[in-house]
C-alpha cells in the first residue's frame, strides 16, 4: 500500500472511530476562519493538499455542445481556475462538480485578469493615474468587481505597482507610472475597491499585487529579462508601492516573472518570506505569473521542473498558475523529503484562508443572470465616462484652439483611431466587447448635433504606406472650420509582452498629421496609446495636442466631451514623456548627479518633452505663497504646509497640487525630489481653495537602507509646490 493510499485509510478509519463525535468545525460558518483552515487541513492528504496549490485554465467555451465535456475536463479537487468564460451556468456546473463531488467538497477559486474592468472597461491603469483621482480609481474596480462576481470571478491579478521607468516596456500601461507613492496610492485604492470591507459581501472580489517584485527594471525596457535591482532601489523604490497595498488589505500577491539580481522572483525567499511575510505580516497567498515556476528552468536556477517546484515553494510561492509543475512533482518531492509536508501544509493553509475569507464555502455558487443585469449599467458607464475625461491630458493648447469655439461649423474628424472601437479598449481588455465601445466619432457626432457637421474620412491607417485617401482628406480640412486627428497606437502595441525599440509613431501618420496641418486650418491630434510617446513628428504640426490614452467603453464619449468644453480637462502626466526612446531612462526622481549639469548626451537635449505632472486646463489657476506654519520642528511633532489656488478664470476646473520634498543632505544621497502627497479639488471660476499637507516626520522625512531600516535625520529639508520652494529643519 502506498502513502496516498495509507493516508486516506487513516482518514476514513478516524472518521468511522469519531463516528458523530467527529465535527465538521471548517464547514461551521460561526467557527473562526484560522479554527476552519486547521480543521480542514487535518483532514486533508498529500494529493488533496497538491491539487490545491495547482491553477489551471478554463475556457472560453461559447459552444454549448461543448459544456459537458469541458466541465469533465477539471478535476473537482482543483484548488482553482483561471476562469475565461463569462457564463454563470458553466461555472456553476464546474463548482458544483467540486463541491458535491470531490470528497472534502472545497471549492474552486476562480481567478481572471481584471485588470481595468470586466465587460465595463475602464482607462489603462496608466490613464487612470494621470486622473489623480483616487475616489474614481476606487469606483472602477468597485464596478468590475461587481460585474466579475456576477460571473464567476472570485479574484483578480490587479492592480499592478510596478514602478515603470522606461516608456519601451509595454507593461507601463498595466501600472500607475513612474512614482512609488502615486503607486502605492492608486493600488490601494484599487485594493480597497476590489475588497470593500468584506470580502463576502455581494460584489467583492480578492485583488493581487503584482508583480512582486522589481519586474519593471528589465534591461533596455524588454518584457521578462534579466533586472539588476540594488537592496537599496529595491527598498526605496520598487517595495513601497507593495507595501501600501498589503496595509491596504490585498488577499494575494504575485510574484513576478524577473530574475533579481541573480535570484528569480519565484524563488526569492527574501522578497517572497522574509519581507512580505516576515517584516509586512502578510497572511495571504503568493501564485505565480503565467508558467514562471517552469521558467525557473530556463533562467538557469532549476536543473528541471521536480528542482523549480522545489525551489519555488519552499521560497514561498503558494500557488503555481498553469504550468503543472507543482501537480506532477510535489508528491514526489514530499514523499522524498526534498520538500518539507509543513512547507506544503503552510501553502495550503494561505490557499484556504483566502477562500473562507471569500465566504465561498457558503456561498459557492452564483444566480444565473442574464447579460443585461450583470453589465454595463447606466453606473457603469458614468463611471467609465468620468474616469475616461479626467485621465486625459491635454499637453498643448496654442491659441486657445480647445475648447471648440462656438463658430465652428465644420469639422473634419480623421485618423485611424477615429471609427475605431477595439484599440479603444487597449491590451488586457477583460470580457470587453468592441461592440460596446462608444468610438470617438460617434461621440463627437452626438456632442455637437445641431452644433457643427462632422466629416469623417480615415485618410490613413495605423501604419504601412497606404496614402490613397491623403487628398480626399485634406480635401475635408480644406472645408472644415476645425481639423481634429484621432491617431496613436493599435492596442496590442502595449502590455505584456510588447516592448517597443522606438516610441515614434509609425512614418505613416506622422506624415498624415502634417500634410493635414498644411490646409492652413487649426489642427487638434488626439493621441491615443498605452505608453508615453515620441511627439516630435506631430507636435510642431498641432496647435492642440491631447493624450487621451486609451479609454476604453465610454472613451468616445469622453473625448467629445472634453472637445466641446463641457469637460475641461484636469490630467497630469503619471510618467514623464520623453524626447525620445534614446533618452530613457528618465524619470523625474533621479538621484542626484556628481556634476548636475555635466556628464549629459552631447546630440540630445537634457529636459524631457513632457515632465511628470504635466497637463494644461481650459481655465487658469493662479498659486498664491507656499506657507509653513513653523521653520523647525521635532520628532513626534508636525508641520502643515498650506497653499491657497485661485481659479482665475471663466471656467470651472479641477487642480491637482502635488507635495515634493527633497533632502540635500542625508547619509544615503535621496532623489532630487520626491512626491509625498497629492489633492485634487474642484474650484469654480473665480473662486479659491486652500490646499494642505501635514508632515509627519517619521512618514514622510525618513528613508530606508538596504536593509529596509528606515533611518530619521535631523537636518535642512525643502518642500516644493508648482515652482516654489521653502525651506525647514528637523532637528
Amino acid at each position: 500500500m502506498n502513502r496516498k493510499a495509507i493516508a486516506l485509510w487513516l482518514l476514513v478509519a478516524a472518521a468511522g472511530l469519531a463516528g458523530c463525535s467527529d465535527r465538521e468545525v471548517y464547514k461551521d460558518p460561526a467557527a473562526a476562519v484560522e479554527d476552519r483552515v486547521e480543521d480542514l487541513l487535518g483532514r486533508m492528504t498529500l494529493e488533496e493538499k497538491v491539487m490545491q496549490v495547482t491553477q489551471w485554465t478554463y475556457g472560453k467555451n461559447m459552444n454549448v455542445n461543448n459544456v459537458e465535456s469541458e466541465t469533465k475536463a477539471v478535476s473537482p479537487m482543483i484548488g482553482s481556475l483561471l476562469y475565461r468564460s463569462t457564463s454563470p451556468a458553466y461555472y456553476n456546473r464546474i463548482q458544483r462538480k467540486a463541491v458535491e463531488e470531490s470528497r472534502l467538497g472545497i471549492p474552486i477559486l476562480c481567478g481572471f485578469d481584471v485588470i481595468h474592468g470586466y465587460r465595463t472597461i475602464f482607462p489603462i491603469p496608466l490613464g487612470q493615474a494621470c486622473s489623480w483621482n483616487e475616489a474614481l480609481v476606487g469606483e472602477s474596480c468597485r464596478v468590475a468587481a461587481r460585474e466579475s462576481r456576477l460571473s464567476g470571478v472570485h479574484w483578480t491579478f490587479s492592480p499592478m505597482v510596478d514602478v515603470a521607468r522606461d516608456a519601451r516596456w509595454g507593461r507601463v500601461s498595466e501600472g500607475y507610472g513612474e512614482d512609488p507613492y502615486l503607486n502605492g496610492m492608486m493600488g490601494a485604492a484599487a485594493v480597497k475597491g476590489y475588497q470593500g470591507d468584506d470580502l463576502t459581501a455581494d460584489g467583492a472580489i480578492a485583488a493581487c499585487l503584482k508583480h512582486f517584485v522589481g519586474y519593471a527594471y528589465s534591461d533596455g525596457g524588454r518584457d521578462y529579462h534579466y533586472t539588476e535591482i540594488s537592496p537599496q532601489t529595491l527598498w526605496d523604490t520598487a517595495l513601497p508601492p507593495f507595501e501600501m497595498g498589503v496595509k491596504a488589505g490585498a488577499a494575494t500577491v504575485m510574484s513576478a516573472f524577473n530574475d533579481i539580481s541573480g535570484i528569480p522572483a519565484s524563488a526569492n525567499r527574501y522578497t517572497m518570506t522574509d519581507i512580505l511575510r516576515g517584516m509586512w505580516g502578510f497572511d495571504g497567498l503568493v501564485v505565480s505569473d503565467w508558467d514562471a515556476v517552469k521558467q525557473l528552468v530556463a533562467q538557469g536556477v532549476a536543473a528541471d521542473r521536480a528542482e523549480a517546484a522545489a525551489k519555488a515553494i519552499t521560497a514561498g510561492l503558494d500557488m503555481d498558475m498553469v504550468d503543472d509543475v507543482y501537480r506532477e512533482n510535489l508528491e514526489a518531492l514530499v514523499e522524498s523529503g526534498r520538500v518539507s509536508e509543513k512547507v506544503l501544509d503552510e501553502a495550503v493553509r494561505r490557499i484556504l484562508r483566502v477562500k473562507f475569507r471569500l465566504g465561498l464555502f457558503e456561498n459557492p455558487y452564483i444566480e444565473e443572470l442574464p447579460d443585461e443585469q450583470r453589465y454595463l449599467s447606466t453606473e457603469a458607464r458614468a463611471a467609465a465616462r468620468e474616469l475616461a475625461a479626467e485621465s486625459m491630458v491635454l499637453l498643448k493648447n496654442r491659441g486657445r484652439t480647445l475648447p471648440v469655439a462656438g463658430d465652428v461649423r465644420r469639422i473634419a474628424l480623421m485618423g485611424p483611431m477615429a471609427d475605431n472601437r477595439a484599440d479603444l479598449m487597449g491590451s488586457w481588455w477583460g470580457q470587453g466587447e468592441a461592440d460596446d465601445v462608444v468610438t470617438i466619432l460617434e461621440g463627437v457626432k452626438a456632442e455637437f448635433a445641431g452644433k457643427a457637421r462632422i466629416d469623417y474620412v480615415k485618410g490613413c491607417d495605423f501604419d504601412g504606406g497606404d496614402r490613397s485617401e491623403f487628398a480626399r482628406a485634406a480635401a475635408a480640412a480644406r472645408g472644415a472650420d476645425l481639423v481634429v486627428l484621432c491617431m496613436g497606437e493599435k492596442r496590442n502595441w502595449s502590455g505584456e509582452n510588447a516592448s517597443r525599440a522606438s516610441l515614434a509613431l509609425p512614418a505613416i501618420q506622422e506624415e498624415f498629421v502634417r500634410e493635414m496641418a498644411r490646409t492652413g486650418r487649426p489642427v487638434v491630434v488626439l493621441l491615443s496609446s498605452g505608453r508615453p510617446v515620441d511627439v516630435r513628428g506631430v507636435e510642431p504640426a498641432a496647435d492642440a495636442l491631447v493624450e487621451i490614452w486609451q479609454p476604453g467603453t465610454e472613451g468616445g464619449s469622453a473625448v467629445a466631451q472634453l472637445l466641446s468644453g463641457k469637460v475641461n480637462p484636469s490630467g497630469r502626466l503619471a510618467i514623464t514623456f520623453p524626447v525620445c526612446a534614446e533618452q530613457q531612462p528618465v524619470y523625474y526622481n533621479q538621484r542626484q548627479a556628481a556634476r548636475p549639469k555635466s556628464g549629459r548626451y552631447q546630440n540630445l537635449q537634457h529636459e524631457p518633452m513632457y515632465p511628470f505632472g504635466y497637463g494644461l486646463s481650459y481655465t487658469t489657476f493662479e498659486y498664491g505663497p507656499l506657507r509653513l506654519d513653523r521653520e523647525t520642528l521635532r520628532r513626534g511633532e508636525r508641520l502643515t504646509a498650506e497653499v491657497e489656488v485661485t481659479n482665475g478664470g471663466a471656467m470651472d476646473g479641477k487642480e491637482t497640487v502635488m507635495w515634493f520634498l527633497s533632502d540635500p543632505t542625508a547619509s544615503i544621497s535621496r532623489p532630487v525630489r520626491e512626491l509625498k502627497h497629492f489633492e485634487k479639488q474642484f474650484i469654480p471660476a473665480g473662486e479659491s481653495r486652500v490646499f494642505r499637507f501635514e508632515i509627519d516626520p517619521v512618514r514622510d522625512l525618513s528613508f530606508p537602507d538596504h536593509t529596509g531600516k528606515r533611518l530619521l535625520e535631523n537636518g535642512a529639508f525643502y518642500l516644493h509646490v508648482n515652482g516654489q520652494k521653502v525651506k525647514f529643519e528637523l532637528i
